[in-house]
């Protein structure tokens, strides 16, 4: 599904480089490549502050820490997401309430949101899917009217632009009150282990988060919060300094295979390409295809792993079947949306270092299957 040997190839002697710097300075912990990388990520995203942390469920932790919220707080999210975005809600003793995606983005519903909102509910968290924005001018309208945090799930969309009603431009990330996303290896912005960032404009939030995530230190041995420890190691930020300048390459690079696959697979009456939505661009972090009824699903993803083709379900449970989100999904409304995207959604590779050899391996092979 992604092929990160490949991709170290190409960027060998720059990563190489950038790892023996590290090693020279023997800073491996809070090192000047850090801070360096704080600064290029922000102002790649048009951001005024950046934190850096462990990984991307840590972002989420610190954000909801950062904003003080309390116990028994509702947190809207989608109910078709990864479980990090629930799990930290969870562990901070906060209630999730689960909401429907649309049926073309797969985001979560902004009318969905309206519905679901109580006076306990106190945030929203939008996951921008896939690698595209969720429809954040209603999301950041519904917050407005009813006084909600917004708290942005961007671990897919790095480089993704939103574009508002008034022709501004803005980064995935960086439009509510946080934004937070993973470094994780297969993300388009991926280190060499576990990684993640949180964005503000907001200086005081960036503040508190930046204390949360190093054990709510103001200072060595100050303590004004309880935190936790979240660190991105030097190492890391080096390696993503050198990844960040190539990142809009490798944005272009999943475009033109999403393009491939739109033109090739175009017209196959029992298969539905990934709907683009409205207002963002794509950044390809997955390329999900929706199979109809007819198919059925494990015995076509089989058939394309015996022809050396791999796939993946992303995702194959809906969050309120899963066993430790069922109680904070009792009670309810139906989610039909997610129930039948579970049922239906299959990832084609999409990375970096496909060549056009395997795209049209991967295209031919489809095109011949037959239920």
């Amino acid at each position: 599904m992604v092929d990160l040997k490949g991709q170290y190839d190409r960027i060998k002697t720059e990563i190489d480089h950038a790892i023996q710097a590290c090693l020279n300075e023997a800073k491996f912990i809070n090192g000047p490549q850090v801070r360096t990388f704080q600064s290029q990520l922000g102002s790649y995203l048009g951001v005024k502050h950046v934190v850096t942390c462990a990984n991307g469920t840590d972002a989420l932790q610190i954000a909801l820490m950062a904003l003080e919220l309390k116990p028994g707080d509702e947190v809207i999210v989608p109910c078709f997401t990864y479980a990090a975005t629930a799990e930290v809600i969870a562990l901070l003793q906060l209630k999730p309430v689960m909401v429907d995606v649309n049926p073309g983005d797969f985001n979560i519903s902004a009318d969905a949101i309206r519905q679901a909102i109580t006076p306990a509910t106190k945030a929203v968290i939008p996951v921008h899917l896939f690698g595209q924005c969720a429809d954040m001018e209603s999301i950041l309208e519904i917050a407005r009217q009813h006084k909600l945090f917004v708290v942005e799930d961007a671990a897919q969309a790095i480089g993704a632009t939103y574009r508002f009603s008034d022709g501004t431009l803005h980064h995935a990330g960086t439009m509510g009150d946080i934004g937070c996303t993973s470094f994780f290896p297969s993300k388009n912005l991926g280190a060499y282990g576990d990684g993640g960032a949180l964005y503000t404009n907001n200086p005081a939030l960036a503040a508190k988060a930046g204390m949360i995530a190093n054990h709510g230190q103001s200072k060595k041995y100050v303590h004004e919060l309880v935190g936790i420890n979240s660190r991105l190691d030097t190492l890391q930020a080096a390696i993503l300094s050198v990844k960040l300048a190539h990142l809009d390459a490798y944005i272009s690079a999943r475009r033109e295979v999403a393009a491939f696959y739109d033109e090739g697979l175009a017209g196959i009456p029992w298969l539905h390409i990934p709907q683009r939505a409205t207002q963002s661009t794509h950044v390809f972090h997955q390329y999900t295809l929706r199979l109809s009824d007819e198919i059925n699903r494990e015995a076509f993803s089989a058939y394309l792993q015996e022809l050396g083709i791999p796939t993946m379900i992303y995702y194959p449970l809906p969050l309120h079947e899963q066993q430790a989100y069922r109680t904070a999904a009792q009670g309810a409304s139906g989610f039909p949306v997610t129930e039948q995207l579970c049922r239906e959604v299959l990832s084609l590779p999409v990375h970096t270092e496909m060549e056009t050899e395997q795209l049209q391996h991967i295209v031919r092979t489809i095109r011949a299957y037959t239920a």
